[in-house]
């Protein structure tokens, strides 16, 4: 047994070595020269020229505040639909309420990239083509979201409930409350993965923007890999990647264990 689990704990470190290996060698390159980007000779001659010259050739600024600016935007519209229509399924009687949360949960299996065809025409109609609000406005609401916080409402015992009602709260306050401390480490498993989600969508902002005002940072970098100035250089290709992920790494590594906890109390596996 103790040689099972020795042989585990091994091929979950060999795992961790093959899913690191792309992010390695995106590092690597990015502070070798670009005379030295494809040699196979290793060397210790770095430099930070290529994040130099990627932020003075492609407005990474512009796009990281565009990122910025939709990614937040989506996810505090997110925490106020997600947590109305979770607590109605969990807590209010209505009429075909069985049958709405079966709709919800079959648009969990229906991939996005379906509906960008019928999202554009209706974008198109309201005249929002080419504005940060037209990439914000068909994830708004998140199915996904909603079923994890029902499920999360309804294990809060009703005695909460009776406990405020009596004390005079409303039903906002009793969300305010009760529901939304008792449901934070849901609500941060389902931030993580609406965020990172948002923050590297590429195929609807690619459709739906055509200026740098309104562009985020997946698709600016998409445009700098193929223009004529960069070819193949990779360093430089690979600096503008190091600077698109950095943020949500950074994240990642400071709040690591709320992360991960977050996950276990969440029952996301």
């Amino acid at each position: 047994m103790r040689y099972l689990i020795k042989l585990a704990y091994l091929c979950m470190f060999a795992v961790s070595v093959l899913w690191a290996v792309p992010l390695l060698w995106i590092i690597w390159m990015a502070i070798r020269p670009k005379s030295e980007a494809l040699s196979p000779r290793i060397t210790f001659d770095f430099t930070f020229d290529n994040f130099v010259n990627v932020w003075q050739s492609v407005p990474f600024d512009q796009y990281l505040v565009n990122t910025l600016i939709i990614v937040v935007g989506i996810f505090g519209v997110q925490l106020i639909t997600v947590t109305m229509a979770a607590y109605a399924f969990a807590r209010v009687n209505f009429i075909g309420k069985s049958v709405i949360f079966l709709i919800f949960l079959m648009q969990i299996m229906v991939p996005n990239d379906i509906l960008i065809f019928p999202n554009y025409l209706i974008i198109g109609e309201m005249g929002l083509i080419d504005t940060k609000l037209a990439i914000m406005l068909p994830f708004l609401a998140s199915s996904f979201g909603v079923f994890l916080l029902r499920q999360a409402f309804m294990g809060i015992p009703m005695d909460y409930d009776e406990a405020a009602t009596m004390e005079g709260l409303s039903r906002w306050q009793i969300i305010w409350r009760i529901y939304f401390p008792l449901g934070r480490p849901v609500y941060m498993a389902f931030g993580l993965v609406a965020v990172s989600y948002h923050w590297n969508n590429f195929l609807w902002p690619l459709i739906v923007t055509n200026s740098v005002e309104n562009r985020p940072v997946p698709v600016g970098l998409a445009i700098f890999g193929l223009s004529m100035e960069t070819g193949a250089q990779w360093s430089e290709v690979s600096a503008a990647t190091l600077i698109v992920i950095l943020p949500l790494l950074l994240a990642f590594l400071v709040f690591q264990r709320q992360f991960l906890n977050s996950f276990m109390h969440s029952g996301i596996k």
